[in-house]
């Protein structure tokens, strides 16, 4: 994923587009980069199908040996092929399966 996104959707229209019941309102957003607060997709944690929320996130992966927050804006960038092989991401990408990880609805 680029180091930047836009979402220009008004929160209705992502409701309707992705099947979604209850949406934190939002404005469109733009210029959305690593670190800040941003509005993902996810699986709700305590359902046991597929249901799904729209939550604010903050974009970045910190991984559980970082001393500081910072480290989320160096790890916004993984490869598919050894994802779950590098040290930074090993442990976060075994404990989600693939329907599970959170996703922007992004424009571009």
């Amino acid at each position: 994923m680029c180091g930047r996104f836009t979402l220009r959707a008004p929160a209705e229209e992502v409701a309707e587009a992705l099947g979604l019941l209850d949406v934190p309102p939002f404005a469109p957003l733009f210029n959305l980069a690593p670190t800040q607060p941003v509005v993902v997709v996810r699986h709700v944690p305590e359902a046991a199908d597929s249901q799904r929320e729209l939550v604010w996130m903050h974009w970045g992966l910190i991984p559980s040996w970082a001393k500081d927050r910072s480290m989320g804006a160096r790890m916004i960038n993984a490869r598919a092929e050894t994802a779950s092989t590098k040290p930074a991401y090993r442990a976060a990408f075994r404990r989600r399966p693939p329907r599970r990880r959170p996703f922007p609805p992004p424009h571009s």
